[in-house]
Parts: structure tokens; sequence; C-alpha cells
């Protein structure tokens, strides 16, 4: 990059200097306007630094012209991987525009590729708030607001019970006379605000998330208790006594728990604070003043179980089907979500997902009764290091209900002290989930009266984990089951060596030589196990093959089988010179997917992959061959084209797709980001005839009312935190959209019949509007709090998929307002709909 900082002005206050300063910003100005026309734009850069240090009253002259050369160089230095230079650049520039919001923004979005959330977050926020009209700015700031502040804090906050219950518990603890505090993991400062209402004259607050740390500050400054809090921005394992606190305290308060109790490392934390920052212990029988002694809140707790039947979490966690669309599935290949106990791996890996199980869809059965897993004593440093080396004990529970095993749903109750307690039971109105473990590779999971279902439990890297689940049939001497850990080995082919011997091995008489591990999101599994999407999509596939060769694409079909079969064992052959071309199918859409080997049974089709991980590539290939496909059927497209973002391309120069298979909706119910700038560039990437999939998407809503959306989106005032003026702040990271929902257990009220929202057109884009107004009558009188929307995609005029059906792998979205508004049957509210890029705001006209 050129030297873009200028050196200083000799005799820039005489008078001799004004003319040729002038005279070098016109020449400067000159340079940059030329390096701008031959695209030398770090030279122009440069150039447009030195006008700007020289001549400042110039800013809003050239303001337009230096964003423009500083985000085109930004483009070259980031296509480099300069990315110092590149930080270096918007540093300078943000000195001479720290009010930029369009630079903030530009900035950020370089930070979020580059992997930087939290940084990038903050610059979207600044951004917005320079200009909260600025939609590209709101709309990045709303993608990434979760990393700044993540939406259980909302719901943790409007919990009233658990607030007055570690109110109550740190307040007893205080007045007893622990008066010096040390809060981990202090969030918005609630707890520390606790303890110095209480008569605390020590309190000290850790927090490691730079924006959660200057929003306690902001509300501790607010609440007039700045003086009395010491707020650290870091983690409590590095604070040091006397750099950081001056002495021992007698009281450490934390919530750093998560659904499976030692997720967020309260183990870890409370080891360090026993060993250097707590005072010691009071034993058992002893007198004296508590001031002296050390304690935690909560003191301890204990854990519970129970094993359910769960349809909605076995088909998020278990492939169920044994045939997709007429492709078999194989028994060797093993699917297998993320949520397992292995140890094996080196990356350590959370054993168990999170559910509001009072909200699962379809509910859930409970197998056996409630048994308790483990207790915990936080006040006992020995205990807390034995955790992590403790062996696993093993558990029976007695079946009281027959069923299917899914899963084991665990929670736990919180004893803050000898008086107060918390619990997360699924029965209990809690802002917690549960812990959900899904069961996997029993041979048989129906269970019934008299079996025992057997586990193993242990604290190993700090989380809980249950694993080795099997099963003691009454009937029989032996256990039925496998142990969740498996060989390293088999956890994926991590080298081409290892896959090219897993496929040779494949090709022998022997049946089932190799086992394929394949580790899916809960998303992928459930898309597999979505029999509706894979038979639809076939349908019209087979629609538009049959349409671009009608007169071969019928026979193919009738002998697909046996010609496969045929190339399969004796290679292709050479000898009929008119074998036609094949069609070319695309398939982008994200994540694991099996449209490609389906496309490939149609005829004479080459179906591209854009999967990228090996172990699904091996997964697809071994499909592939167990269905007698040729080896060389089915191509990873990504093989071909040197990065992802030229995945849209012809497969040869003289060839055009004629299907390109597009993922439209994200698994969270929001539209994918650039989705129309890729049906854009697939629209010219289509033969004659060629279509893209989904053709056209129909958007739909309803108006709800729900408290419920409500409470997890804003905190509801200073009542919900007992007087403390919390909400003003944290809810400026409030995001208006709720994502991940589901409509069908969802706590609301319809106040209205669906309508629809929005077409977005992949292949007649002039059917688009980016603007629209819809009337919607109301059929029941209420508040609205919510907007819920969900998709209906439609292949062609015919064949559709709905993104809020009971066998959807894609969750629905909502709409939350920031005031409810009255309602009565028969009102007619007008919504106002503006689709900007793939974002679409809805809003309500007064």
């Amino acid at each position: 990059m050129p030297n873009s900082r200028p050196r200083p002005r000799r005799g820039a206050g005489s008078g001799a200097g004004a003319p040729g300063r002038d005279e070098l910003v016109s020449r400067s100005l000159q340079s940059a306007e030329h390096c701008l026309g031959s695209q030398d734009f770090g030279t122009a850069y440069a150039h447009y630094l030195l006008v700007l240090s020289l001549a400042p009253e110039l800013k809003d002259d050239v303001k337009e012209t230096f964003q423009y050369t500083l985000f085109r160089w930004a483009e070259e230095l980031d296509a480099l991987s300069r990315t110092q230079d590149l930080l270096g650049c918007y540093e300078q520039a943000l000195e001479l525009f720290p009010d930029d919001e369009v630079i903030c923004n530009s900035m950020g979005e370089h930070l979020f590729r580059m992997g930087f959330r939290d940084e990038a977050a903050g610059y979207f926020h600044k951004a917005v708030k320079l200009n909260p009209d600025f939609n590209d700015a709101k709309e990045n700031f709303y993608r990434v607001a979760n990393w700044l502040v993540e939406r259980w804090h909302f719901i943790m906050l409007n919990d009233t019970k658990r607030n007055t219950i570690y109110n109550a518990a740190i307040q007893k603890a205080v007045c007893s006379g622990s008066k010096s505090v040390l809060d981990i993991g202090a969030g918005t400062g609630i707890l520390s605000m606790f303890a110095r209402k209480a008569g605390a004259h020590s309190v000290y607050a850790c927090e490691l998330s730079k924006t959660m740390y200057e929003l306690a500050c902001d509300v501790v400054a607010a609440n007039e208790m700045e003086e009395g809090i010491k707020l650290l921005h870091m983690k409590s394992l590095d604070i040091k006594i006397p750099k950081h606190i001056p002495e021992r305290v007698s009281l450490v308060v934390t919530e750093t728990v998560d659904a499976g109790l030692f997720g967020e490392g309260i183990v870890e934390s409370l080891i360090h604070a026993w060993e250097h920052l707590l005072l010691q212990p009071k034993t058992k029988g002893e007198n004296g003043d508590c001031e002296k002694y050390g304690k935690v809140i909560p003191a301890s707790a204990v854990i519970f179980g129970i094993a359910v039947e769960c349809a909605e979490i076995r088909r998020h966690h278990r492939v169920g089907v044994k045939d997709v669309a007429g492709i078999s599935l194989p028994t060797n290949v093993k699917f297998q979500s993320p949520a397992y106990s292995s140890v094996d791996g080196e990356e350590t890996i959370e054993p168990y997902t999170t559910e509001k199980m009072s909200r699962v869809p379809g509910g859930y059965l409970a197998l056996t009764e409630c048994f308790e897993i483990m207790t915990v004593d936080f006040n006992n440093l020995q205990e807390l290091k034995s955790l992590a080396t403790k062996k696993p004990d093993k558990i029976g529970v007695p079946v009281i209900k027959e069923g299917v095993l899914d899963a084991i749903v665990v929670w736990f109750v919180l004893q803050l002290d000898d008086e107060h307690s918390l619990s997360t039971s699924p029965s209990e109105e809690t802002c917690w989930e549960q812990a959900v473990y899904p069961v996997h590779d029993l041979a048989d999971y129906w269970i019934k009266l008299g079996d025992e279902v057997i586990m193993e439990v242990s604290c190993q890297d700090c989380y809980l984990r249950i694993q080795s689940i099997s099963v003691f049939h009454s009937e029989h001497e032996m256990e039925v089951g496998k142990s969740f850990t498996r060989n390293k080995d088999l956890l994926s082919f991590g080298n081409e060596a290892e896959l090219c011997s897993a496929l040779a091995n494949l090709q022998t008489s022997k049946p089932d030589v190799v086992e394929q591990l394949c580790v899916l999101e809960s998303t992928e599994i459930a898309l597999l196990n979505n029999i509706p999407y894979h038979e639809g999509f076939k349908m019209a596939m087979k629609k538009v093959l049959s349409s671009l060769t009608p007169e071969k694409l019928g026979q193919a079909m009738d002998t697909q089988c046996q010609n496969n079969e045929m190339s399969y064992e004796s290679g292709p052959s050479n000898s009929d010179q008119s074998t036609p071309e094949p069609l070319y199918v695309l398939d982008v859409s994200e994540g694991f997917s099996v449209l490609p080997v389906i496309a490939g049974t149609l005829g004479q089709v080459k179906p591209y992959s854009s999967v990228e991980k090996d172990q699904h590539r091996a997964t697809l290939d071994i499909i592939c061959e167990a269905n007698h496909f040729p080896k060389d059927t089915l191509e990873f497209w990504l093989r071909h084209v040197e990065d992802e973002s030229a995945v849209l391309q012809r497969p040869k120069s003289d060839k055009l797709w004629s299907i390109i298979i597009l993922d439209v909706i994200e698994p969270s119910g929001l539209i994918q980001q650039e989705i129309m700038e890729k049906a854009a560039i697939s629209r010219c990437l289509l033969q004659s005839g060629g279509k893209i999939f989904p053709q056209y998407v129909l958007m739909f809503g309803l108006l709800v009312e729900s408290q419920t959306l409500m409470e997890e989106s804003a905190v509801q005032g200073a009542e919900r935190t007992l007087g403390f003026n919390i909400a003003p702040f944290i809810n400026q990271f409030q995001v208006p959209v709720r994502v991940f929902l589901d409509l069908a257990s969802l706590p609301c009220i319809p106040l209205s019949k669906p309508v629809e929202l929005l077409r977005l057109d992949l292949m007649t884009p002039y059917l688009n509007t980016s603007n629209r107004e819809v009337k919607v009558r109301i059929c029941k009188s209420g508040q609205v709090t919510a907007i819920p929307f969900w998709y209906h995609m439609y292949l062609d005029d015919e064949i559709r998929l709905d993104t809020s059906s009971e066998a959807s792998h894609w969750k629905q979205a909502a709409v939350v307002l920031d005031n409810p508004i009255q309602v009565e049957m028969g009102d007619e509210l007008v919504l106002s709909i503006q689709h900007h890029k793939s974002n679409v705001s809805i809003t309500i006209k007064q």
C-alpha cells in the first residue's frame, strides 16, 4: 500500500505556506482523480488522505468519492489477504469521518467476513445509532445482534420469580455478614445491584463480553451505584489479588449455569474462586462472623432426568427413513446429530441440545419416573475438583410406560441457600430450557414395562455427559444397545487415501465392510426425514427433464435400474455413438443434500452437488454405489471451482444448466442472504426451458397476541427487574424479528386469518415488488403483539412445499411489535411490506 500518512508540513502557520498548501492539495486531487480513472485505488486513496489532512474543510466535497475509493481499495486488499492494511485503512477513514455510518457499516461487514463477529456487531450498532434509517446497517445489526446480547438475557430478566429468589438469598447472606461480594459473569449487573442494595460494602463484578461489560457500566451508573460496584472486563480466572480486587471476598454470587448446569464453566470458575478469591469456608459446627468465611450462591444443585418418547426430538436427531424418494440409504452409513456423547474427538462437543419441553410440538411421553442423576456442593472445593476425574456412575431406571426411547431429558434444582431454591423442571414456568440427550444406536428403541434403561453419567470436560445408553429387556439376559462412543478412525475419512480405501472395500462381495459415520446438524437430519420435500423435488425435476427430452426420458426411466446395474458392472459402452448429451443439474442448497442423487435416477442426467465436508462427500459416494450408480455419476462441484462464491458457473464452457436448486429459506425461518442476486445469476446460466427451484415463493403471515414473544424480545419494564432500571439499556439490542419458532406450539392467540404478504419470483423477477400494502381483517378482539410468518415454496405451479408443515425441517419467524395495538373484531389493519435485498420488513400502518 502507498505511504498513506502524510508528513507534517513545515511552516504550516506562515503566510507563505498557504499558497504552497493549496497547490499541493490541487495537484493531489488531480492525481487522485487520474488514479481513479486508471483504477489504481491504492494510490488514489493515499492522495485523498493527503488532501483531507491538509484541507479538512474539503471533507464534505470529497466524502462520496473518498468512500468509493476506500471501498474499492478495501476489496483489493481483502482479495490479497492483506488484513492489517485493510483494517488500517478503515481506522484512518474513521479518524477522518468518525460519524460516518456508511464507513462504520462497511468496516463491520469486513470484520464479520473475517470472523470477528462481536467487533462487527459493534460497528453495525454504531452505524444504526448514527442513522436509524440506514437499512443496510439495520439489517446487518439484526443479523448479528445475538452475538452481542444473547436472547436469553431478555427471558431471564423478565423472570420475576428467578429475580425475586436470587435477591432474597443474596439479601439474607449480606445481612448475615457477607459484606464483600464478587459477581462472576455479571451480565447486566443485576445480582451485583441486589448485593449493593442489601448493604454489601464492597461489590466486584466481572464480565468477559465487551458489550455486556459496557452495558453493565451504563446500568450501574443509571441506578446510581457506580461508586459501590467495581466492574471488571475480564474472566474471573484472570482476577488477581491485590491487582484487581484488594482482598479475598466473603461471598461469590453467580448464575453461570446453562440447561445442562455445568456448560458455562461454573465448576472451573468456582474451583479457581475457592483457591484464589474466596475466604476459607466455615466448617461444620463452627460459629463466628460470616465476614470471616467464604460462601457461594448457589450453594448446591441436584440434577434430575427422565426418559421420554418425543417424535419431534426423534426426527431432528435420528434418520428414521430407509428410502428417500426411491434412493436407498445403505445400512453401513450411520447418521448422527452433533449432540452425542463422544469425547474421542479433538474438539469438545456439547453433548446435549436444549428444548423448552413444555413447548415441543406434539409434546412428549414420560417412559420412566423422574430420577436423580447427581448432586453437587458448590461450597465444597474437594467435591468440585473430583467431578472432572470421577469415574462414570452407572444408573438403571425402570420403565413405567411402553413407548419409543428417544431421549433423556435433564433439569436441575438450584439450591441458593438452605431456604431458597429454583427448579428448571419442564413443569415449572421458568426462563431455562431443559438439556436433551438424544438416544442413538439402539438395536431396538421400543421399550416396555419391566425393562430397564441403563446409562453412564459423568462430568468429563466440565460437561454433564450421559452416555452408553442401553436397554435391559426383562425377558433377555443381555443388554440391547451399543455405546455412543465410537472408534476414532470411523468418525471421518479425513484424507483421500482413507476414502479410496473405504470405497475399494465397498466393491467387495462382503456386505457392510466399512461403516461410514456421517454427522449432520439436527436440521439436516430433519430434512432427510422430510418425505414430502424429496418426493416434491423428484416430481418437479422429472417434469422439467421430461420437457427437455420428452421422447427419451420415459424409456430411460423404465430401464434405469437395469441400465445402471449393467454400467456399474461392465462400465459405460462406447459402441453407441448416438448417446445424447446429459442434462446438467446443479444443487447449491446449504448443507447435506441427496437431491443430486435423486436427480441422477431421472435419465441421462449429470448431477452436481455443492456439499463441502469430506465426510458428507464420502457418504454421498457410498449412497450412489449402494444404488448401483456408476462411480462418476455424481460430481462435487466445489472441486471444480476456485472458491464457493464462483459456485454458480457453467459445468462446461459450451453447456448450460437444466435445473439449478437454490436454498431460499434458512432453517431459522428467514430468507437467505443474497438469494435474489443468486437467482439473477442462475437465470443467465439456464438452458432454454431450464428452471430454478423453487420457481417462486409466497410469504404468509397472521396477526397474533403473544405475551411470550414480547418477553423473549425485550425486558418488560422495571417491575420485572424489581425496580432496577435495566430495560432501556438492554432493549437497545432487541431485534424486531424472532427466529427458530414453532408456530404449532407457540403460546399465542390468532387475531386474524393468514394472509399473503409477499411474492418472491426467482424465474420471472418483473413480478416482484419492493413495496406492498396488505389489508388484514381482525377476527378476534385483543392486542396485536406480533406477526408470525412462513412460506409456501412453489417448485412449479402445482408442487408446493409449506415451511410451517409438521414434516418441515424449517422453523418459522415473527416480527414483534415495539408497542402492542389494541384491536376489535371487524377492524382492518394495513400492513406495509418492504423487500430490500434479501430482507423483508413488516410494519403496521397507523
